[in-house]
């Protein structure tokens, strides 16, 4: 076979261990001959070099082709069918391009089979490979007969991404496995060397290491670490050439600082110790090493520290802080601060400057951008959100993130470093002044009886990149040509299947706790950083703090799953609770999805009601008042009669909802964005304007008050951490209407106390037909649309509840037995 030196003959090439790897060729060889393949003249040599076995290949793939018989045979390791323990395996399909996907599950036509393939006993379906021989490519999968899609793996050999993301398998007739080969070698490969794959001599692809090297993990503490006398200075860079340390007393000296270079230990990590205790210092990092598609090396680039507890700003340095000079969250009077239950949280989402930087409270203007300010916003009497009632405030972003000047608004979802608070929020962040004014902040609101919840990116890294230009393979997701994954939408994913990845994920989360006393977190786009990954931070946050609040955002550009998380001890945010209560205020949505948004999405959804967060607006997108507005351009900023009206049925179905009730800051006094949608860096128009709640008493009122009932001992009927029997509901839905009355403990499983709540968000007269059970009981009105009444309040307008219950458009009214 004739051979061109620069036609590419050789796609990609990795090594699962350092002397044992895979070199993929552009397609099948079918030489008599092996091909021409080497890691070049200075490299280790090949001891074997074959093609990848049949069966081997089938585990990267789910088929293999028998050349002999030419036959192909799409396989399943029973291991890894979603079966329950001592249960019959589940029936499983092969759908595809060749026989219209999910219309196949069902035939048996389809169906695979036990049988034994070279020893093992396999799933599997055979037939003739000509059947799936063509161009383009056909894609397949496997479904159980229960219609439950079985998950490819990224790392499958043919593994490709539909247009709406999802991950399926195909088959190039091409590249059937002649076109993989195995290697092992007589030493091991450096990990630090430009290490290619050549063909004839010629270079054409960079070995990038795999799973051995994720894998990797060392306990050792990293950092800089200040003792007595001395400062120990550790980072993880396992291909790094050399490191070089550079350390200054003084922030006008950074271009001419101390420099020392690093010794590399076996652990893959780098060290050195100065003999002085050096707290207060400020030091950054200078990598250097090969250069291929797989490395960001920049010797040129100052790199912070990602174990630096404080920073000056988002470039760096970092500052040396002795962990013994710190006051830990034990210390602390709001210690005894006691965490809510889940199923007693009210939270409301807000953001550091968007509480402050309109605060009716004499603040000079420097104070109206840090914790600082914002901690004596939260001790004054008038403080909001107590007024408001809840009990939990999610914050957004406070790690150092990529804002460029210190007065520049940015909500906070691009995260330069995971331990640092972030510097702009700091009275003097050269002082690391940002550690004491968060544990501040934390303490005050704990002060007010309510936990703080920090909102948490760990699937992207901001600008600049630091991880990146430590090592980019044990950071992040990257393709096979070295480039990016980027199903977050900010250009890099944080790869959590990384040990040393997750190990800095569980680090920073930690010291958050330790440090600050924070109460949980919420993962942004959890969803990348995979199940596995949110098991095993949910187990190492409850040895720290056993009642830690843990809540995912469960979606991403690539996939959802909330409902893999049912069986974990992570709530998540319910953006099916989110786009059913814009509807339903408006008049739409379905019977079925009121019943099963107010049970607490129990069926898919959730597994005990305290998994879901049930909200109708966050800081993505247009807040809820400029979605729902009747006015032109999304811009609520005037709000109708129409639109106050089905603001408030929202809080009063929320507050009604089994699960935890999540409230946007500004909801309760019809907060508007005048319809802009993205306003990440819009803090003009993301600032609470606090005059609003004089504009609109009766609708801040109206929230304050269904918050507090959901909060009262009256209230407890409707918090819930374990799922109640289904007799607990009861629905009564006017004729064709979505319109409902809905009786709670209708069992009487929490005692004789009962609720009946009618809601009809129509436009529209309704009636709805009441039994006689119903009708028998005693009843007093403890709210409506309008406001909560006291016992013997004579303003009460509805009647007890008749056979047939009037509700006119745009109303509810909530009952309770007597």
């Amino acid at each position: 076979m004739p051979i061109r030196t620069r036609e590419k003959k050789i796609t990609q090439a990795w090594f699962e261990a350092p002397n044992r790897g895979h070199i993929e060729l552009a397609a099948d060889w079918r030489g008599r001959t092996p091909p021409p393949l080497s890691l070049g003249p200075d490299a280790p040599a090949f001891t074997s070099i074959t093609p990848v076995p049949s069966l081997q290949f089938a585990r990267h793939t789910a088929y293999y082709i028998d050349h002999k018989t030419n036959e192909i045979h799409f396989c399943i390791w029973p291991e890894n069918l979603p079966a329950e323990p001592r249960q019959p395996l589940p029936r499983v399909y092969l759908v595809g391009d060749h026989n219209e996907w999910h219309k196949a599950v069902g035939n048996p036509e389809w169906e695979l089979h036990l049988a034994n393939h070279y020893g093992t006993e396999l799933l599997t379906w055979s037939g003739p490979a000509a059947d799936f021989m063509a161009q383009p490519p056909k894609r397949f999968k496997f479904v159980t007969g229960q219609h439950q899609w079985l998950d490819v793996p990224q790392s499958a050999f043919n593994a490709v991404r539909d247009d709406t993301g999802n991950l399926n398998r195909q088959i190039d007739p091409t590249r059937t496995g002649l076109h993989v080969y195995q290697f092992t070698l007589d030493t091991p490969l450096d990990l630090a060397a430009n290490n290619r794959a050549h063909w004839n001599n010629d270079p054409q692809a960079t070995l990038r290491p795999t799973t051995f090297f994720t894998e990797h993990r060392t306990a050792a503490p990293l950092g800089a670490i200040p003792g007595k006398d001395e400062t120990l200075f550790r980072i993880y860079a396992p291909r790094a050439g050399s490191v070089e340390l550079c350390v200054i007393d003084d922030l006008g000296r950074t271009d001419e600082p101390h420099r020392y270079p690093l010794q590399r230990n076996p652990d893959h990590t780098w060290e050195i110790t100065l003999s002085q205790n050096l707290h207060g210092w400020y030091y950054w990092y200078h990598i250097d090493g090969a250069q291929n598609e797989f490395t960001r090396f920049n010797p040129a680039q100052r790199i912070l520290d990602p174990y630096a507890l404080a920073a000056v700003d988002r470039d760096g340095p970092g500052i040396i802080i002795d962990r013994a000079r710190l006051t830990h969250r034990r210390h602390h009077d709001h210690a005894r601060f006691q965490t809510p239950a889940w199923q007693d949280l009210v939270i409301c989402e807000a953001h550091v400057r968007d509480l402050i930087a309109r605060a009716p409270i004499d603040l000079a203007p420097d104070e109206r951008l840090t914790f600082a300010g914002l901690a004596k916003w939260v001790e004054h009497p008038d403080f909001y959100l107590h007024r408001l009632g809840v009990n939990a405030v999610e914050l957004q972003p406070v790690q150092e993130f990529d804002n460029i000047a210190p007065g520049d608004y940015h909500w906070g979802y691009m995260t330069s470093n995971y331990f640092a608070p972030e510097s702009s929020y700091s009275t003097d962040p050269a002082r690391a002044s940002g550690i004491h004014d968060l544990q501040q902040l934390v303490a005050a609101f704990h002060r007010r009886g309510m936990a703080v919840i920090l909102d948490v990116v760990y699937n992207h890294v901001g600008e600049p990149a630091h991880l990146l230009h430590i090592d980019q393979l044990a950071y992040f997701h990257t393709n096979a040509d070295g480039s990016l994954s980027n199903w977050s939408g900010c250009g890099n994913d944080i790869n959590a299947d990384s040990a040393m990845a997750r190990r800095l994920i569980i680090d920073s989360l930690a010291h958050l706790v330790e440090t600050f006393g924070v109460d949980g977190f919420r993962l942004d786009l959890a969803e990348l950083l995979g199940i596995d990954a949110l098991k095993e931070i949910e187990g190492a946050l409850k040895k720290t703090k056993p009642d830690i609040i843990l809540i995912a955002e469960p979606w991403s550009f690539k996939g959802h799953i909330a409902g893999a998380l049912r069986d974990t001890g992570w709530a998540s945010w319910n953006d099916g609770y989110r786009n059913f209560i814009r509807e339903y205020v408006r008049g739409g949505s379905s019977q079925e999805s009121y019943e099963y948004n107010l049970k607490g999405s129990p069926w898919h959804f959730a597994k005990f009601p305290a998994q879901t967060v049930n909200y109708s607006e966050s800081h993505d997108d247009r807040c809820w008042l400029d979605v729902i507005t009747e006015n032109a351009g999304h811009n609520g900023n005037i709000p109708t009669y129409k639109d106050r009206r089905r603001t408030r049925l929202m809080a009063s179905v929320l507050c009604m909802s089994l699960g935890i009730p999540m409230f946007s800051a500004g909801q309760d006094f019809l907060r508007s964005k005048q319809g802009v949608n993205n306003t990440y860096l819009r803090g003009d128009l993301n600032a609470l304007d606090y005059t609003r709640i004089l504009r609109f008493p009766s609708t801040h009122a109206c929230f304050a008050e269904w918050i507090a009932f959901r909060r009262s001992p009256r209230g407890a009927i409707l918090r819930h951490y374990t799922r109640p029997r289904d007799e607990f509901f009861r629905f009564f839905f006017a004729e064709n209407s979505t319109a409902a009355a809905t009786l709670y403990n209708a069992d009487c499983e929490m005692g004789p106390h009962r609720l009946l709540f009618a809601i009809n968000a129509t436009e529209n007269d309704i009636t709805i037909k009441l039994p006689p059970e119903v009708m028998k009981l005693k009843w007093r009105q403890l709210a409506d649309h309008d406001r909560f009444y006291s016992p013997g309040d004579p303003a009460h307008p509805y009647p007890a509840p008749a056979e047939n219950l009037f509700l006119p458009p745009l109303s509810c009214v909530l009952w309770e037995a007597v």
